[in-house]
């Protein structure tokens, strides 16, 4: 893991206790509200463990926020401009999906994420994260394959999804490449 990474890991963790204890909530609190284990946030929250994009997703929904909006709020900052230097990189430990946030302002209603997706993963986020927002994928380099709710679509470089109403999603790079990715997300 880098050092921008690993920054970026021990701001989250610092992050997600903040948010839960501005709330007043114990760790029993946001487990009963998110769905994750007290001993996951424990870890978490300590920086014993890394979470993955699902956890995270969970424990964004619980603060009523979306996963860009939380790390946003782990990195700070509200400029206009966002130079590539300053585009905070995160991690997937379970799949090793590297999510640059190329723009995101509590102000601003667009998102704009980049994704590199490594050969043989899948990330699948539950249909809660997408109760408040819309969402457009663009495919870059490589294939990936979208399952929204059963429902495939294989994209290649060039094609771009929409996605329709919530449901349980993955990401699947089924290629031999790693696979680049931009998501357009609209908070609605």
């Amino acid at each position: 893991m880098s050092t921008i990474e690993d920054d970026a890991e021990t701001r989250l963790a610092g992050r997600l206790k903040l948010e839960r204890e501005a709330r007043g909530w114990s760790l029993t609190d946001l487990a009963e509200r998110s769905g994750v284990s007290r001993g996951a946030i424990s870890k978490i929250e300590r920086r014993e463990s890394s979470p993955t994009a699902g956890l995270l997703v969970r424990l964004a929904d619980a603060f009523d926020l979306t996963l860009a909006g939380l790390l946003a709020r782990a990195e700070g900052g509200v400029d206009r401009l966002s130079r590539k230097s300053d585009q905070p990189l995160w991690r997937d430990p379970a799949s090793g999906y590297l999510r640059r946030q190329v723009f995101e302002r509590a102000d601003h209603p667009v998102e704009l994420v980049r994704i590199e997706l490594p050969a043989g993963a899948e990330v699948g986020l539950p249909a809660a994260s997408y109760r408040r927002i819309r969402q457009l994928v663009w495919v870059l380099e490589g294939e990936l394959t979208v399952d929204e709710g059963g429902a495939k679509s294989r994209l290649a470089p060039g094609d771009c999804l929409a996605f329709g109403p919530p449901a349980d999603s993955a990401f699947i790079n089924e290629g031999d490449e790693p696979c680049i990715y931009l998501v357009a997300l609209a908070r609605s």
